[in-house]
Order: C-alpha cells, then structure tokens, then sequence
C-alpha cells in the first residue's frame, strides 16, 4: 500500500497507517462495530494469552459486513 501511494498517486505527505487509524475510527465511532471485530479487520494479534485462548472465531461474516458498510461509507 506504501509503495502505491508514493509511486503511483506521488503522495509522500499521507501514510498506511493513517487509513488504517481513519478506518478503526469510523468502526467505532460511526458504524459502532464491536471492537473485536474492527480490530479482526485490522490483522491485530490478541496479546492476552487468555483472551486468545477463548477467541476461536474468525468473525468472518461480521467482517464481512462490516468492510462492504465501510466501502458504502466511503463511497
């Protein structure tokens, strides 16, 4: 993503992270997304050994649902 916006669309002055921030902002403040699930959406690893143990789930669908609202939005 990185290397697109700076050699394709020559913007230096935005970066991945601030899509990613603008994005799990959205999901929380907007849409009012579960908070596991946004940061599912956002390839976060859960540090808590037992939280982990207890998250088995994917949230695909949720997910899912939630990135097709976030295209709509952003649309």
């Amino acid at each position: 993503m990185l290397f697109y916006l700076k050699k394709h669309l020559n913007r230096l002055d935005i970066t991945v992270h601030g899509f990613r921030s603008t994005f799990r902002d959205w999901a929380t403040e907007v849409a009012s997304y579960p908070r596991e699930v946004a940061e599912d959406a956002l390839a976060h690893v859960i540090t808590d050994k037992t939280e982990a143990a207890y998250q088995r789930g994917d949230l695909l669908e949720k997910r899912r649902q939630m990135i097709q609202d976030w295209s709509d939005y952003c649309a």
